[in-house]
């Protein structure tokens, strides 16, 4: 049984994989992250857990076709809808925030509330994994002490509250002594000059259940308070009041920031704080996780999907397609 366990491959379309160079080390991906405008997502999910379980020593290859035979673990947005796996490949589509895919036969998901997750059971398993913190992040500078003058948010601006994006909310900010700064895409990584982060997309009630905390892990590593709304990839992570404060409207925004001003004490409470639950999600960890899911979830997957009958894998690639189209028209006739 062992010489017969399946090679491990991360797939990105052949067109698309970056240069050499780039593979040579985990260390040189934020570097070439930072070229790309959009689509950052899809090479986080896939060449940036690739370089590090590869640097970590776990066997896997990047490979730029499809193979017949293992384990293929891709994002959504490289996955053709009509892909179906042969008798001995096990897809693992790595969702992100897209739609699930009909055919894979394992999903990985980046919020536990994700909708896939009300399908999870024999015949459409979904695991959590957190997403990757920041590449190259640079923390906030610790020779800024206890100053408290630099408000940010990290992110693609149409994303944020129509509030904050309107030059009223940059007055109200000022008047707090504050300076409100959306920082721009090439810059996500420098958190340097950074007090506080703020990150709401809305106050409608929406808990976004397809997207993940990055944006609190981000300020955790960063050693920045943050103001966030209220998501539940949030709400899963949150131990206590220190790892961040929870706002639904802009004067509850504006009363976060006149406390965390007003209290330095706080501030530093959130700090050191953030330090510790950073831990949670260093890149140690999550290799170990990674790791954990090839090991422990999908190799005896791929070992129970090849030890099917040509019958039993028909019927459930049958099963699956109707599922999805079903899902499909009640998304359709609810929009």
């Amino acid at each position: 049984m062992i010489n017969d366990l399946p090679n491990v491959y991360f797939y990105i379309p052949k067109s698309q994989i970056p240069d050499n160079q780039i593979l040579e080390s985990p260390d040189l991906y934020w570097q070439w992250q930072n070229s790309l405008r959009y689509g950052q997502g899809r090479y986080n999910w896939t060449l940036q857990t690739y370089l590090h379980l590869q640097h970590q020593g776990f066997p896997c290859e990047l490979v730029g076709t499809l193979p017949d035979r293992g384990i293929i673990l891709t994002h959504r947005d490289f996955l053709p809808d009509n892909l179906q796996p042969a008798a001995e490949l096990l897809i693992v589509c790595l969702r992100a925030d897209r739609s699930h895919h009909p055919f894979a036969q394992i999903h990985v998901v980046q919020n536990t509330q994700d909708e896939i997750t009300k399908y999870s059971h024999r015949l459409w398993p979904a695991y959590y994994m957190p997403h990757w913190p920041q590449s190259g992040l640079i923390p906030r500078a610790p020779i800024r002490g206890d100053k408290f003058e630099n408000a940010a948010y990290f992110g693609q601006a149409e994303n944020l509250v129509w509030e904050m994006q309107e030059q009223t909310w940059t007055d109200r900010v000022n008047s707090l002594g504050l300076n409100w700064h959306i920082v721009k895409f090439q810059q996500w990584h420098d958190y340097s000059n950074v007090d506080v982060v703020i990150a709401v997309r809305g106050f409608d009630g929406n808990t976004y259940n397809y997207k993940p905390a990055s944006k609190l892990y981000n300020a955790w590593h960063a050693g920045v308070p943050i103001i966030l709304g209220r998501e539940s990839a949030y709400q899963y992570e949150r131990k206590s009041e220190l790892d961040y404060i929870e706002v639904s409207s802009v004067e509850e925004i504006i009363t976060a920031l006149k406390r965390l001003r007003d209290n330095p004490k706080l501030r530093q409470a959130m700090i050191e704080n953030g330090h510790v639950r950073a831990t949670e999600t260093e890149t140690v960890q999550l290799t170990a996780r990674w790791h954990s899911l090839i090991k422990d979830i999908a190799i005896p997957a791929w070992e129970t999907w090849r030890g099917k009958s040509n019958w039993q894998r028909q019927l459930f690639l049958k099963q699956r397609y109707l599922i999805w189209k079903v899902n499909n028209l009640k998304n359709k006739l609810t929009k």
